[in-house]
């Protein structure tokens, strides 16, 4: 064997080894995300679980499950080329589309809080709108990246585009989910911008779309009710004010350290939602000051990572699907965290990776394999 193909053999096996290598960088910050809100999910449902069930392990073995489900979702993703998610965009959406429709046939769609957002199917209930997020991401990659040298033009780069998000959003927000309506815009207009379309055509219908978003907050009475309280919570203490005022009771509680692991006095039926939407305040309860930063930390790492990957990718495509998973991750991170501090009306999404809750858990780490994918074929200097 000469030492030319011999060099060449060692070349290929460390890529290959490399290729099989997890990036550490959103591997340990997702692992340590996921097992801390195991911990946080036992500490703030116990006394709930033990009240309904008669027990208080209730939600945390469905936690631990999810979990569990959500680290196989991760694997396989991680080592699925992303590449073959071109010829999967088109099934995705279709398939994104169907289940949001789906919610509204009797019998399929369960309410809860006053919102059909969960589907019932062969006994298991999931909520379509998070996979409908992962479908438009890598949609919107897929058409972006295919039109790349037209998608300047209005016609091509932007009016498709906004017409599925159009479809989707009006099912999402017939759920209702304004929240969700919000984070998909957004989460659109900022994988258009990365992939090519012209400035003036995202700003230009900017107005209606404020518009369109003004007419459906006060559309509803209870989102003007939602409104009024979060301009000045104390005042509606009792009713509408009632969560973000209990909320940052927790958050002034906790201080420099917190209260201690288990020893949140909120969760005690006072906040409501102390394992899903408010498992922030729990947080910052129990490990105050030092365990909220440690928090916005580890997601500051996945942000950051994210981030590196998209703009490091040679892929358009691999590109996009990278800005949007990271977008999606991180706004919900801020929206769900401002919500819990009063910095913005309650919208009833989880914190990614640390509330309970199946759905958002498993197509959360299905996320990160993904970006773990795409990471993958960069070349090892950008590599974790």
């Amino acid at each position: 064997m000469s030492a030319k193909h011999s060099t060449k053999k060692t070349k290929s096996k460390r890529t290959i080894a490399l290729n099989r290598r997890y990036d550490s960088a959103l591997l340990f910050p997702t692992i340590l995300l996921v097992g801390l809100g195991i911990v946080m999910v036992y500490s703030a449902s116990s006394a709930l679980s033990f009240k309904v069930y008669g027990h208080g392990y209730y939600y945390l073995k469905r936690q631990a499950v999810f979990a569990l489900a959500g680290v196989v979702a991760l694997v396989v993703c991680r080592h699925f080329p992303y590449r073959y998610y071109r010829q999967l965009a088109y099934p995705m959406l279709g398939l994104a589309l169907a289940l949001l429709v789906m919610l509204f046939i009797p019998g399929l769609g369960h309410s809860a809080g006053g919102s059909t957002r969960w589907l019932h199917l062969a006994g298991y209930s999931f909520q379509p709108s998070e996979f409908a997020r992962l479908a438009m991401v890598i949609y919107l990659a897929y058409s972006l990246a295919k039109k790349e040298p037209q998608a300047t033009q209005f016609a091509i780069g932007f009016v498709p585009h906004v017409v599925v998000l159009g479809a989707m959003a009006l099912l999402i927000a017939f759920e209702p989910d304004f929240g969700s309506v919000v984070i998909l815009t957004t989460i659109t207009w900022v994988i258009m911008f990365a992939g090519g379309v012209r400035l003036l055509h995202l700003l230009t219908p900017m107005p209606l779309v404020v518009a369109g978003l003004g007419y459906f907050l006060i559309s509803a009475p209870y989102r003007l009710e939602r409104l009024a309280s979060f301009l000045n919570p104390w005042a509606h203490a009792t009713d509408k004010g009632y969560q973000v005022v209990h909320s940052q009771m927790a958050f002034g509680t906790g201080g420099w350290i917190g209260t201690g692991l288990g020893q949140s006095y909120q969760k005690l039926f006072y906040l409501p939602e102390p394992h899903t939407d408010f498992i922030f305040s729990v947080i910052g309860e129990e490990m105050g000051l030092v365990g909220v930063v440690v928090i916005l930390a580890l997601y500051g790492v996945l942000l950051w990572r994210g981030i590196t990957i998209a703009r490091c990718c040679k892929d358009l495509f691999g590109a996009l699907i990278a800005v949007g998973i990271t977008t999606a991750l991180i706004l919900q991170v801020c929206i769900n965290m401002a919500v819990t501090v009063g910095l913005l009306p309650p919208k009833g999404l989880p914190l990614p990776l640390l509330s309970y809750g199946g759905t958002s858990l498993l197509i959360t780490m299905c996320s990160m394999g993904i970006l773990m994918n795409i990471g993958s074929t960069l070349s090892p200097s950008h590599r974790s």
